[in-house]
């Protein structure tokens, strides 16, 4: 594809060079080859523009700046934008043919209860016989099967990957594409110059202040999907509904809630051994629904789904029977199976919010003590730490602190953080810094009737430690520690 073409609906000037043909598009130095045109980003640690000459060594045809190279190279193109991540999102678009533009795009946007409220629409939309995408944290699937593209471990893949795997959606006949969608992607511009047919609010509670700074910023930053969406679905019961409303342009807003009055309710809520039951309250009918998922927010969750695909055309009768049928998300409250009736949990909380609703959860469902064992992630918002701890000390009745991702960062250090506040507390509490340890001693101490969460990971299947990325999973390693105490089965 020619460069200028490439470069529709950006503002550019050209630096260097004239117009070329351009074979591949790349933001990394070390995956360019001969025709690449070289995006440089600056981000937090690294800044691309350094990589300049290594990416004209490798075969670049052209560089896309944001900052004046120090030294101009002679024989490339150089184009200059005022924001390269800006530019990369409509670049990548552009280079794929806008494929996004052939899709009915559902972005989910929140601090908890993304992954879980994808994995709903996902479920009730091929329910109702739709083709169907998801992207996410744990995977991106076509019509139900894992895509075989990889792409970087974050929520939001960037705008390159992104329209490779819409490409390939395509390719499936896929029709609507339900994904979570980060903060930091739209901090960072990678839904630039997309247009959501929904966009969904499930709530905002404090994480990733390390990149927003403030919950105020972290609230606009969520509120930047709602720009971009036709139709807007938003929990009215948490505070921050208003700032995600705030840059809505659309004229659709839908309100769900279970303690105010909204477009969207449940009500006459009852616990079951395997889920929840409640009346859906929407346009003056009411329709009784069972939910086989644990954990009250999961009733969120899934008003937000009806909300949704009710959205995009879909029968609501159809879609209350499908909810009977829901199927957990791995890493969510996921039960590790085994013969001992243990209760042994396995959940992604790893904000304060998180740690709440879990604990809370499973404190509905258990006659005995409840048991959690967590840590904290490193090179990440450090001011969560203490409230974890104190949560955590204050709503379970024994604490297990252990790492999490450390990262570059001292584990024991991480630890002694949030041991601060769970230690000005009379709950009973051990650290172990070795994640397998701790899981072992947890499932060590569990009595008849206890419960044990073993929190902030979920699916991850990995742990990282200082720049290393090992195999470590927090289900397998359970049911190891299971099998060593009371045997195999």
């Amino acid at each position: 594809m020619i460069l200028s073409k490439l470069l529709t609906d950006v503002p550019h000037e050209y630096i260097n060079g004239n117009d070329v043909e351009i074979l591949n598009v790349a933001h990394d130095s070390r995956v360019v080859k001969a025709g690449t045109l070289f995006i440089c980003l600056k981000g937090m640690t690294v800044d691309g523009h350094v990589y300049i000459d290594t990416a004209i060594k490798m075969g670049a045809a052209a560089i896309l700046v944001q900052e004046m190279p120090e030294t101009m190279p002679s024989h490339v193109t150089v184009v200059k934008v005022q924001d390269t991540r800006r530019a990369m999102a409509i670049i990548a678009a552009n280079f794929y043919n806008r494929p996004a533009q052939q899709l009915v795009l559902i972005g989910v946007t929140g601090t908890n209860g993304k992954t879980t409220t994808t994995y709903f629409i996902e479920q009730l939309l091929l329910a109702a016989g739709k083709k169907v995408g998801l992207i996410g944290t744990i995977a991106a699937r076509s019509n139900g099967a894992n895509i075989n593209i990889h792409f970087a471990t974050s929520t939001t893949p960037d705008p390159l990957e992104l329209n490779e795997i819409f490409v390939q959606m395509i390719r499936d006949g896929v029709q609507y594409v339900v994904m979570e969608v980060s903060s930091h992607a739209l901090a960072l511009h990678k839904m630039e110059g997309l247009v959501f047919e929904v966009g969904v609010f499930t709530n905002l509670t404090q994480d990733h202040l390390d990149l927003h700074g403030t919950m105020e910023n972290y609230a606009l930053a969520k509120a930047q999907l709602f720009a971009q969406s036709k139709i807007a679905i938003v929990n009215v019961d948490d505070d921050y509904y208003q700032t995600m409303l705030s840059l809505y342009h659309g004229n659709m807003a839908i309100k769900y809630a279970i303690n105010h009055d909204a477009d969207v309710t449940a009500t006459d809520i009852q616990h079951e051994p395997h889920g929840w039951v409640f009346n859906l309250n929407q346009n003056n009918e009411t329709m009784p629904v069972h939910l086989p998922a644990k954990g009250l927010f999961n009733i969120y969750n899934t008003l937000a789904a009806i909300a949704a695909c009710e959205a995009v055309g879909v029968d609501k009768q159809h879609i209350v029977r499908a909810v009977s049928d829901l199927s957990g998300v791995p890493g969510r409250i996921q039960h590790v199976i085994n013969p001992y009736h243990l209760d042994i949990y396995v959940d992604y909380a790893h904000s304060p919010d998180g740690i709440k609703n879990i604990l809370s959860s499973v404190r509905d469902i258990t006659k005995g003590q409840v048991i959690i064992l967590f840590g904290c992630g490193g090179d990440r918002d450090r001011t969560k730490r203490p409230i974890m701890g104190q949560l955590a000390a204050d709503m379970a009745d024994y604490v297990i602190l252990t790492s999490d991702n450390p990262r570059t960062e001292n584990p024991a250090a991480i630890l002694s953080e949030i041991e601060a506040a769970v230690k000005t507390t009379t709950t009973p509490y051990d650290v172990y810094e070795n994640r397998r340890d701790a899981i072992i001693h947890g499932v060590s101490v569990l009595k008849p009737g206890d419960a044990l969460i073993i929190a902030g990971k979920g699916h991850e299947d990995y742990q990282i430690i200082g720049t290393a990325t090992t195999h470590f999973s927090d289900y397998e390693t359970a049911v190891e520690a299971i099998q060593m105490i009371y045997g195999t089965w």
